[in-house]
């Protein structure tokens, strides 16, 4: 596959290139999307924990409920 970009573009990923961190202008390139394909997922999964939310209805759960569920999540994440 070949990708045309302009000048600039290209200036940038070869530099990005030189700092080291990729062996080549390919190996940025590939970095660049496989860290595009994991934000898409990301918001995939957060889409469908909303829409999961949405779809379970108006909680009947008080303030005083959310705080000690919230104080109870906490708690085991320390433990």
């Amino acid at each position: 596959m070949n990708v045309s970009l302009p000048d600039p573009m290209k200036d940038w990923v070869e530099a990005q290139a030189r700092t080291g961190r990729y062996s080549n202008a390919s190996d940025y390139v590939r970095d660049l999307i496989r860290r595009d394909q994991e934000r898409h997922a990301t918001f995939a999964e957060l889409q469908a924990l909303i829409t999961e939310g949405v779809a379970s209805g108006i909680s009947t759960r008080t303030k005083d409920d959310l705080r000690q569920l919230s104080r109870e999540t906490a708690a085991a994440r320390k433990a």
